[in-house]
């Protein structure tokens, strides 16, 4: 295959997809950029029930299905309650640590539009001194959109329901080399799941096999739409598109986290939600190794991913994690190296020109 690099339409298409509002449950308007997107390089697009959404290329044969999955949704809140003052109350959609939200700007997706809004709590003169030694939980903060009174709020459009995610800006960072943004969990993901199909289609690459690249939904609170596309797809092999988390940051023990930006995608050797099959670990390392890409490997104690759901789909299937190292995930700005994205889509597109029926077998025998 010919040399991939992020073309600026595809970084556009990036700094879109990132850029929009779409917590679990809320994923469309993300979805329909993926569908505009990605159905040029697809001989079919089809949608599970849930709403995940699938792009199918079709290889000079039709087994095995190789699903190479990522998701879309991110972590964000939804609307509980507006107060008579006008603040907006909220509950979280995914995991966030509280000490990361107050002073954040938020955007509340109404139907009216969207309300911009920053996340606030009792001012500091007020606290008193037993109070500055707390620290503020989410069930005391509020969003203020700037509105005095409940009415004021209710016609904006804001509702009990609607949902909720940080305002950041995608943005190159002053190295050229990172980017900084929200939603890169996982948005990153579904991004190198399409890039690599798009990458074989125009470089004309053979796959002895047929590729549904997925973008899914509801990851963030509870691998939801992992459990349907399985069904959907009726994958023989599993490929999960994920960021991992970047250890290269003050204060974390690198047995927590091995993963540094730059130095190529992981290949996660475990995580809270699966063992990955070790002979499909053994041949991802063969792949990255024999293509000269550079990888890393990582172990993850906590947290999970699709991959939680798809290698128990049926009777199993043989499924891995390919991570992009990120900086900072579940906050408002996370930090990515474009290397590590290009060299996860070309780690992708070798995988899959790899996989026949023989090679998938080959996973489960003894």
């Amino acid at each position: 295959m010919g040399e991939y690099r992020i073309s600026e339409e595809a970084q556009k298409f990036l700094k879109d997809v990132c850029e929009a509002v779409g917590p679990p449950g809320f994923e469309d308007e993300v979805l329909r950029l993926f569908q505009a997107y990605g159905r040029r390089f697809a001989d079919e697009v089809i949608r599970d029930n849930l709403g995940s959404l699938v792009f199918v290329k079709r290889g000079s044969r039709g087994k095995p299905r190789v699903l190479v999955a990522g998701h879309v949704d991110e972590v964000g809140f939804l609307v509980t309650s507006i107060t008579k003052e006008g603040y907006i109350t909220f509950t979280p959609l995914g995991g966030w640590f509280d000490q990361v939200l107050l002073a954040q700007r938020v955007v509340i997706r109404t139907r009216k539009g969207q309300v911009l809004g920053v996340i606030t709590s009792k001012p500091p003169h007020l606290l008193t001194p037993e109070e500055r030694q707390k620290v503020v939980t989410l069930d005391r903060m509020y969003v203020d959109v700037g509105a005095t009174s409940e009415e004021e709020a209710k016609n904006l459009g804001i509702r009990i329901g609607d949902p909720i995610a940080p305002y950041s800006p995608f943005t190159i960072s002053a190295t050229g080399k990172t980017i900084m943004g929200k939603a890169f969990d996982d948005r990153l993901g579904a991004f190198v799941a399409i890039e690599a199909l798009r990458y074989l289609r125009e470089s004309g690459a053979e796959h002895p096999n047929t590729l549904y690249a997925a973008a899914t939904v509801q990851e963030e609170v509870g691998l939801r739409g992992a459990q349907t596309v399985g069904w959907l797809v009726d994958h023989d092999v599993a490929i999960v598109t994920e960021v991992d988390i970047a250890g290269d940051v003050p204060g974390i023990d690198p047995r927590d986290a091995q993963a540094k930006l730059g130095k190529g995608p992981t290949i996660v050797t475990f995580d809270a939600s699966m063992v990955p099959n070790q002979r499909l670990k053994e041949f991802a390392i063969e792949v990255a190794e024999e293509a000269k890409i550079p990888y890393q490997l990582s172990a993850i104690a906590k947290g999970g991913t699709d991959a939680g759901r798809l290698h128990l789909y049926k009777t199993g299937r043989p499924s891995i994690v390919i991570g992009v190292p990120t900086r900072h995930i579940h906050s408002h700005v996370s930090i990515v190296h474009f290397d590590d994205i290009a060299n996860a889509v070309r780690l992708v597109a070798e995988l899959v020109r790899r996989l026949d029926e023989e090679r998938v077998t080959s996973f489960t025998g003894l």
